[in-house]
């Protein structure tokens, strides 16, 4: 198997590394302590002037194609400097696909260009609810017909980017007395829809800058013209958009470990103790080679899984195992490298808190870790 990137790869690559190095590092600590949505949101417009918000898109709509292994390539590089900014693209990123896979001709015209060009700073994407989230087929939002009309009703929770995005996706059951996970339907809103309310940003342990919100939805009024491929279809597309964002995730948790252990190589090479530099010590040297060894691992379960969608193969199992490895051992990477510089590594002077904190939701968020296990299992078992 040839596993080498493809020349426009390569380039996508180094052009988001080259960005994340000269624009996202030199802020990141301070968008952790001041959350400063004018620098955030600037580092945003300007990721959309190259490119980086519809990698999915076809150019048609103002997007540049480069599919799935390099979507996974610029979430890692940009959140190797800031794990905010890379979930606030991951997520837009993922809205975008769903509007292109799903959406009619009218709907792709008028949204995926303002998406991709940055006039919509974001995307939102609303489907977990506080009762259903491992569990979304429990959703309780509703979308009742009325006329031309659908009326809204519910509340989602853990929203990235609710207080800015310009479009969001939204599901809510549209047929009541179906069984769970059918009757369920996809909507677009528009953000500044009368009923529509956004929840003041939550109070995160970690990647503070990118707002996380309640939206909610109080007799919210959206023509019929904002439902997205077919009434009472729309799990279907939660489902199989999920197993596309988990390769988001996973590249972002990548980019945090590869980050936080960059950081403790280099500080053991100058550190002394002992009369000698950390890093001559057996102990130290044993976790860096354990850790990289399996942070390249969940690169490359990124990359299959990544080649098999950009393939048109079967990718959901792929995605669910690389989400599970990369978030895992980012999280074990994160701890490693803050345990390997000592004291120092507890301190806001140096990088490797804010690295712990960032990356400890990876293995919540798009699925816990447990979730993964579930979706794997289940494959495996059904190839019997």
């Amino acid at each position: 198997m040839n596993l080498s990137l493809t020349e426009e790869q390569s380039m996508i690559q180094d052009m988001a590394r080259k960005f994340a190095e000269t624009e996202l590092a030199p802020v990141a600590a301070e968008l952790d302590h001041t959350n400063d949505q004018n620098i955030f949101q600037g580092n945003l417009a300007k990721l959309a002037e190259l490119g980086f918000m519809g990698l999915y898109v076809k150019a048609e709509y103002g997007g540049v194609e480069a599919g799935a292994v390099s979507f996974s390539l610029v979430i890692t590089e940009i959140a190797r400097a800031c794990a905010s900014t890379a979930v606030t693209t991951s997520v837009t990123n993922l809205v975008a696909e769903i509007i292109q896979t799903v959406g009619n001709e009218e709907q792709k015209q008028k949204y995926l260009p303002k998406i991709c060009s940055g006039e919509y700073k974001a995307g939102g994407f609303c489907l977990t609810e506080s009762g259903a989230g491992s569990d979304p087929a429990g959703m309780k939002t509703t979308a009742t017909k009325e006329g031309d009309d659908y009326i809204l009703n519910g509340s989602k929770i853990f929203i990235t980017s609710g207080t800015f995005a310009g479009i969001f996706v939204v599901w809510a059951v549209t047929d009541t007395s179906a069984r769970r996970g059918k009757g369920i339907s996809c909507f677009l809103v528009e953000a500044g829809t009368p009923g529509m309310t956004i929840g003041k940003p939550e109070d995160k342990m970690g990647q503070k800058a990118s707002p996380t919100t309640e939206v909610h939805f109080d007799n919210c009024r959206v023509p019929k013209s904002a439902l997205m491929g077919v009434e009472n279809k729309g799990f279907a597309i939660a489902v199989g958009e999920l197993a596309g964002g988990r390769i988001g995730i996973g590249s972002l948790a990548l980019g945090v470990g590869l980050a936080a252990m960059d950081y403790a190589k280099a500080y053991i090479v100058e550190r002394k103790q002992f009369g000698q530099a950390l890093s001559n010590f057996q102990g130290l040297q044993w976790m860096l080679a354990e850790r990289y060894t399996e942070l390249e691992a969940a690169r490359l379960l990124l990359m299959q899984a990544a080649f098999n969608k950009d393939s048109g193969l079967a990718f959901g199992a792929s995605a669910s195992m690389a989400k599970l490895f990369a978030t895992e051992k980012a999280n074990t990477a994160c701890y490693d490298a803050l345990q390997m510089m000592g004291g120092s590594g507890y301190i806001k002077e140096y990088p490797l808190e804010r690295y712990a904190r960032d990356v400890r939701v990876t293995s919540i968020y798009e699925g816990t870790s447990e979730i993964q296990k579930v979706i794997i299992s289940r494959s495996l078992l059904q190839e019997l």
